[in-house]
């Protein structure tokens, strides 16, 4: 099985990173049942795992584009230290997602067979 490495820095809103990131995700899930996804959120993309973001009617929404990762079995890593540093680490995150750390981030990257980064 392949594995793919999807490194995400931005927040959920203001850039589309974590949209695209999100929107290859979801098409690697859809479109190749053989790959194993893997999403690590580090500085602001630590806040993608937050529960009960409302966006507009029309506007993409990161937490449903994530939910819909895990779902398909994509596994969702948040940097720890990121986390701590926007106050989130003990906050209640998406169901699926986790908070890792640096040395887990390090495995998957020698573990994987790709990786992207937005």
């Amino acid at each position: 099985m392949q594995k793919i490495l999807i490194l995400i820095n931005d927040g959920p809103y203001g850039t589309e990173k974590a949209y695209n990131g999100l929107r290859l995700a979801n098409q690697l899930n859809k479109a190749h049942e053989d790959v194993e996804v893997r999403i690590f959120l580090m500085a602001d993309a630590a806040t993608c795992a937050i529960p009960g973001q409302v966006t507009p009617n029309g506007y993409y929404n990161i937490e449903r584009m994530l939910k819909y990762s895990i779902n398909k079995g994509a596994k969702v890593k948040i940097c720890g230290s990121c986390a701590d540093a926007r106050g989130i680490k003990n906050k209640e995150l998406i169901e699926g997602a986790e908070i890792s750390t640096m040395a887990e981030l390090t495995q998957w990257v020698v573990d994987s067979d790709k990786m992207v980064t937005f």
